[in-house]
């Protein structure tokens, strides 16, 4: 559908959101890097719910801009907004003639200083977030130090358990395709006769907090578990125990200990 929107019409720019928050429906960031080249298209990917925990190859899948924000697979607190762009929109950037309609978005206010600290050189623009840039340092570190390959692998393994684990309770999920669904995230499906106002507050007194669901045709059909950043399997087991002591309080019939050891097999394979 997008390639024949894009054979019909010239566009400057087309956007994509890698992970989607609401549903943790996943796309295909690298097809979507080889359309814009193909069409001669900028793209502009959405990585909020992504960077740093799905696998994603900016340069090599020709994608121009993704951004992030620093609370999510990155493992920083929230306040900070992190952009990565292409030598080929910077210069089409640069030859823009019409003013930037955001102050504090304007590329050219931060390019400067930018410039100036890789010389070393102190430049300022406005008070930036010290203590939000001084964590960003010590997470990157980390992430350094893990891999990205290996941090994506273990993004993987995280979520193939929790699914499994809330597969084996008699839970599906938002994403109709296994090949579309997060691997950051899972957003499965109350079973019948279960509601969030009742699970919910069931799966906290357990001592998880979780989401409930955000697309506003389904919000009140499905929950989301976030399984990002410095997550552990110890959390993620923790987590489908309290999603099973939500279920026994609310009446689900299954067999305790089912979803947790559904995960189990698949940490331990």
């Amino acid at each position: 559908m997008v390639a024949k929107a894009l054979a019909e019409k010239d566009y400057k720019l087309m956007t994509a959101t890698h992970v989607d928050t609401s549903t943790a429906v996943r796309v295909d960031p690298e097809r979507f890097g080889a359309l814009g080249r193909e069409h001669d298209v900028f793209t502009l990917l959405d990585g909020v719910c992504s960077v740093a925990g799905e696998e994603l190859r900016q340069e090599a899948w020709g994608i121009d801009v993704v951004l992030t924000a620093s609370q999510k697979a990155i493992g920083v607190p929230p306040g900070l907004a992190l952009l990565v762009v292409s030598q080929r929109l910077l210069c089409a950037w640069g030859k823009r003639h019409a003013p930037v309609a955001n102050y504090y978005a304007d590329w050219s206010k931060w390019l400067p200083i930018m410039a100036s600290y890789e010389k070393r050189v102190p430049g300022y623009f406005g008070t930036p977030a010290v203590n939000l840039v001084c964590a960003l340092d010590v997470s990157l570190g980390q992430i350094l130090v893990e891999g990205m390959e290996s941090r994506v692998a273990r993004h993987r393994r995280i979520s193939d358990a929790c699914k499994a684990g809330i597969s084996a309770l008699g839970l599906s999920q938002v994403p109709a395709n296994a090949l579309n669904a997060a691997t950051t995230m899972t957003a499965p499906r109350y079973p019948k006769g279960v509601s969030g106002a009742e699970f919910l507050p069931a799966v906290r007194d357990a001592g998880v907090t979780l989401a409930g669901g955000l697309h506003p045709k389904i919000r009140s059909e499905y929950f989301r578990i976030g399984h990002m950043g410095a997550v552990t399997a110890g959390d993620l087991l923790a987590t489908i125990g309290a999603v099973e002591a939500g279920l026994a309080a609310c009446g689900h019939d299954f067999e305790l200990g089912e979803g947790v050891a559904a995960a189990q097999a698949v940490l331990g394979s």
